[in-house]
């Protein structure tokens, strides 16, 4: 028994991580995707079965009307997809502009003073996020604390709307999705070896040269895998639009949770997920084939 253990350990060890993923990962978008092919029915479940027995031997309910209903519909479904597109992809780029200068300054402090600033940056996971948008939203209120403070201060005459705007659903997102940008960030930021700054500006290069040539070719893997794990989030996002956006600011997130909870209409919905996975999977492929790239050039020099 020792000697199995000790030929297939490493095996044993992957098969437990690929067990859990295919029975809490995989089983459910599979049960998803073969319901986004049935139709919807009252009852539990809210939907037809996909295949079955019955005296007539084997029969199925394979069709395609949920997807064909999308697209009969596709002006009432394509503005939130093209919304949550649209805000998630800025939402990303805030993050990213706040979160480099972050995670560069996190690298280059003492490494006493980096353990402080990382639990500082996780400290937002240490709460609800549910409790962090109503804190928020105390801010952004028409009566809240900054137009408060504003109005104080002589700086405005009237309250500024800053509520169910693309402004509040911006700080939403950046109040909850900054931490995932910063860590990878820093990971990559904090390997970076000094010698390399010290050669550069030796060379005669600049700050901005010195940014462009050695630290930004550094971390471009860690801008990539920031950025997924921010704007795929981000796209099916559901509880900061509705909490701090509004109408104009519907996203796909709000229309799933319409179609599976007051609709009942589960294969329509499961039909919206379907769609919206293989929309995030383009990012992620773009940007595995960027980071292939980027590692050959760096093979390559």
């Amino acid at each position: 028994m020792t000697g199995f253990i000790t030929r297939h350990g490493r095996k044993l060890v992957i098969l437990i991580p690929l067990f859990w993923l295919a029975v809490f990962f995989l089983a459910p978008l599979v049960e998803m995707l073969q319901v986004s092919f049935t139709t919807a029915r009252r009852g539990v479940p809210p939907y037809d079965p996909l295949w079955g027995f019955d005296d007539g031997g084997f029969s199925h309910n394979f069709n395609l009307d949920n997807y064909r209903l999308l697209y009969d519909y596709l002006p009432d479904y394509l503005g939130p997809t093209l919304n949550s597109l649209r805000l998630a992809f800025f939402s990303t780029l805030i993050c990213l502009f706040f979160a480099y200068p972050i995670a560069w300054w996190i690298a280059r402090s003492d490494e006493k003073m980096r353990l402080i600033l990382l639990v500082l940056v996780m400290l937002p996971f240490w709460t609800s996020s549910l409790l962090r948008m109503y804190a928020l939203i105390g801010l952004l209120n028409p009566n809240g604390f900054i137009n408060s403070a504003l109005l104080a201060l002589g700086v405005i005459d009237s309250p500024i709307q800053m509520m169910q705007t693309d402004f509040s659903i911006y700080m939403g997102m950046l109040l909850t999705y900054l931490p995932l940008m910063i860590l990878p960030l820093y990971a990559s930021l904090v390997r970076l070896d000094d010698a390399l700054i010290e050669a550069a500006a030796d060379l005669g290069a600049r700050g901005v040269q010195i940014f462009r040539t050695v630290v930004l070719p550094h971390s471009l893997p860690s801008i990539l895998a920031g950025c997924l794990l921010v704007f795929i989030p981000a796209v099916g996002e559901f509880v900061i639009p509705a909490l701090l956006g509004g109408p104009e600011q519907m996203m796909l997130g709000k229309v799933l949770w319409t179609e599976f909870f007051r609709n009942r209409d589960w294969p329509v919905a499961a039909a919206i997920a379907m769609i919206l996975l293989a929309i995030l999977t383009l990012p992620i492929i773009l940007a595995r084939y960027q980071d292939g790239r980027i590692d050959k050039e760096g093979h390559n020099v």
